[in-house]
């Protein structure tokens, strides 16, 4: 077979190695949450020791790690927890959108400490162009950002200023505001009142202040309250 056709999902537990064969489009979609079906990832259900040689895993070993000889309950354990092994497309591909990933996040995490204002998208691009920044493309962006950053500071000056917000929500829009609410930042505080309206003490960057408080006031129709803690 050739590398388009399959690649191998590995996972090591406790010094004992077990692989899956895999199309890697359809692993890769299963990896990112994008599909379920575990039968359409498999270029076959045996689980293998050393998939290139064909060395199958003892049952002994199955049962020993995972508590079960079931391939496919096996397989899901190893597509949930193992490393899929890109292919070179995947790879790129895969480190292009996490790099957009880290950058969109430096620019709503971090400010220019002159102007108190984010840094533009094509600035904090070049600078990590110019930085030679490297990017891991099975580690996720957050997980990268605060490394990537430090990277940048001798190219660009970069600050991190948060602020804690208290949020009140009426019960009519308590529901769908709190999808708003809950990524926006650390929540610090949240209370559910009597009357069904929603109460929470959240903690953000100072950047994402204005589009926080826009999004949540489409979600409201204006009657959120919103005030400095």
């Amino acid at each position: 077979m050739t590398e388009n056709k399959f690649t191998i999902v590995r996972l090591v537990v406790e010094g004992d190695r077990f692989e899956l064969l895999v199309k890697p489009d359809p692993a890769l979609e299963y990896k990112l949450g994008k599909r379920t079906d575990v039968s359409s990832v498999l270029v076959s259900d045996e689980i293998y020791s050393d998939a290139n040689k064909g060395s199958r895993a003892s049952s002994e070993k199955l049962l020993k790690h995972f508590r079960t000889a079931d391939s496919i309950e096996v397989a899901k354990q190893i597509l949930a927890r193992g490393e899929l092994h890109l292919t070179t497309d995947q790879r790129r591909k895969m480190v292009e959108e996490k790099r957009k990933q880290i950058v969109a996040y430096i620019n709503r995490s971090y400010v220019d400490p002159k102007t108190h204002l984010p840094h533009p998208i094509t600035r904090i691009e070049a600078a990590m162009e110019q930085a030679r920044v490297s990017i891991d493309p099975h580690k996720r962006a957050e997980d990268q950002a605060k490394d990537v950053a430090n990277a940048l500071r001798t190219i660009l000056p970069l600050k991190s200023e948060t602020l804690k917000l208290i949020v009140k929500v009426p019960p009519q829009y308590a529901g769908q505001s709190y999808s708003v609410i809950k990524p926006a930042g650390e929540l610090k505080g949240e209370e559910w009142q009597a009357d069904g309206s929603l109460r929470v003490v959240i903690e953000m960057n100072a950047s994402m202040r204005g589009n926080f408080i826009d999004r949540l006031g489409s979600v409201t129709k204006g009657t959120a309250e919103v005030k400095e803690a």
